[in-house]
């Protein structure tokens, strides 16, 4: 768990978008090389990025601590109300409608850690804000679409997988997205 003396959370805001991409791309680069080749980093980095409606729908979060002096940016990520399961603003085959609490699930988006500040329960942090965000906002069930480094985090924190789809990046090397899910 992360220590909550030393780390705090706030919403993102627009202005967060340059420390979220540059966190965002250290995190890929470094988090994944455990997990996958350097070409199907490339693949996954296709399917990852900002998403501006999480920051707008004020459902974004960082994590933050003092590093000598400065605030330091060491984690982000969120939940979603709309149908879209993964990927930034850019990605094919979004669906940014509003879930249906009743029916629909919510999602956990774009989480990220600082391969500086990895293990330190930033992740765990960000679940539990989200979670308890959706379950706040109505929802029972949220949902998720994990990469390959990410399913231990996300099954030691009670989701399961119940579809695997397979993407082939530019380059030609396969993008494994994991769907997993959890009663809230």
């Amino acid at each position: 768990m992360a220590d909550p003396n030393r780390f705090r959370s706030r919403i993102a805001t627009e202005d967060d978008v340059p420390a979220i991409i540059d966190l965002m791309r250290a995190s890929i680069a470094v988090n994944m090389r455990a997990f996958l080749t350097e070409a199907e980093i490339k693949a996954a980095q296709e399917t990852m990025g900002v998403d501006n409606s999480l920051i707008s729908d004020r459902t974004y979060f960082v994590i933050e601590t003092d590093e000598d002096g400065e605030t330091v940016m060491v984690a982000c990520g969120g939940w979603g109300k709309r149908r879209t399961l993964y990927g930034g603003d850019h990605s094919l085959g979004r669906d940014d409608s509003l879930s249906d609490p009743a029916k629909d699930a919510a999602r956990i988006r774009a989480m990220y850690t600082h391969p500086d500040w990895i293990r330190q329960g930033l992740g765990t942090m960000l679940l539990e804000l989200g979670e308890g965000a959706a379950r706040e906002a109505g929802f029972g069930v949220i949902e998720l679409g994990s990469t390959v480094p990410g399913r231990p985090l996300y099954e030691a924190r009670g989701y399961e997988a119940f579809f695997t789809e397979h993407h082939t990046g530019a380059n030609g090397e396969r993008n494994t997205v994991i769907h997993m899910r959890k009663p809230l």
